[in-house]
């Protein structure tokens, strides 16, 4: 940033998931990292670091440790720690952050800049209406990370026109790599087609209905999950129960993410709701075949050979996840995907475009 903008990124929680991880790349590919501080109104950070082991070497992370429902007491505690940060920029992160970081910002003139990640929530008319009451209360800059996200502001929100900014990845992380030696780093089998997903194992994500989908494959393909949450017992029962256990890798977290995406052949995302997602970006920067559900913005984040089914159909699923692994990746393939990422979904374009919104210019 520069020296006019130090900036809080505040979310709800840090955990691993991908605007977690978009804003901690927003603060470590910053133009001056110093400048970024990352807000988290939920948990501390021995908890915090104990769940995602990625935390414990990032700096200036600020916990608030908010308690479940409205807390007054902690809007002023935001705004006491920004105005002791010195901080002249807030972006803010979904509906919760922007009630806290909206208010904060107007009792520490700041400027206030909020993401809207997902558009869903806006064809609820209780959700519209706050959200909507949000934007006029605080008038914040808004970005959406979609076009699909946009346009669902515009339908719904009218009277605001924002900026869209997609997200992006870092493609000097994400880059092909040896998959042997990426399975042998995950204990993850050898010369066996690998299918992967990376994400919470929350509802949302459907990971039930990859594993029926799945289970409907030739007995020599493998799944892997990257991942922890609520549901990992519930998903393992229905792994138990189809006797598809040696075939289902459950990896909870993983730190390492470039490993898991050089490791699989096809990346799977079956979720029923998204904004636009990372991961398919993350894993065609790595070369990688992708299969995603039509839902929110994951259109936006498919490669020309990637693969888009209806959400909940684990037939059509299926049938997706066995034409990407019996074509294969072709090296033309590979080289698309992550030309499509590189010139589409890149981190440093994204950050581009959130210090023009800092500073006050139009995209």
């Amino acid at each position: 940033m520069s020296q006019k903008s130090v900036v809080a990124q505040i979310v709800q929680h840090l955990a691993p998931g991908g605007i977690e991880t978009m804003v901690l790349d927003l603060q470590r590919r910053a133009p001056d990292p110093e400048q970024v501080h990352i807000i988290s109104l939920e948990g501390d950070q021995e908890t915090a670091c104990n769940h995602w082991p990625r935390l414990e070497n990032i700096p200036r992370l600020h916990f608030l440790n908010k308690q479940p429902g409205i807390q007054f007491r902690d809007i002023k505690k935001l705004a006491d720690l920004l105005k002791s940060l010195e901080i002249n920029v807030v972006h803010s992160h979904h509906v919760g952050p922007m009630l806290y970081g909206g208010i904060a910002a107007k009792l520490a003139s700041c400027r206030h800049v909020h993401t809207e990640h997902d558009a869903w929530h806006l064809a609820n008319i209780k959700r519209r209406l706050l959200v909507g009451s949000f934007f006029h209360l605080f008038r914040p800059a808004v970005a959406a990370d979609a076009e699909l996200v946009a346009d669902s502001i515009r339908q719904y929100i009218p009277l605001f026109k924002p900026s869209v900014i997609m997200n992006g990845i870092d493609t000097e992380r994400f880059q092909p790599g040896d998959q042997k030696q990426a399975r042998r780093q995950l204990s993850l089998p050898q010369d066996v087609p690998l299918i992967g997903c990376a994400a919470r194992l929350t509802a949302v994500k459907a990971h039930d209905v990859l594993i029926s989908a799945f289970s409907k494959l030739s007995d020599d393909t493998h799944l892997a999950l990257a991942g922890g949450g609520e549901l990992e017992g519930d998903l393992k029962e229905q792994v138990k129960s189809l006797g598809i256990e040696e075939r289902v890798h459950f990896l909870d977290v993983v730190e390492d993410m470039p490993a898991f995406f050089h490791a699989i052949d096809v990346f799977c995302l079956a979720s029923l709701r998204e904004g636009l997602p990372l991961s398919p970006l993350e894993a065609q920067a790595c070369g990688r075949n992708v299969v995603l559900t039509d839902v929110g913005g994951c259109s936006e984040a498919l490669a020309p050979d990637g693969m888009l089914v209806n959400a909940g159909d684990q037939d059509l699923l299926a049938q997706a996840l066995a034409g990407q692994v019996q074509k294969g990746c072709t090296d033309k393939a590979r080289e698309t995907a992550r030309e499509f990422v590189v010139h589409k979904g890149n981190l440093t374009r994204m950050i581009d475009q959130y210090v023009q919104l800092y500073q006050g210019g139009k995209l």
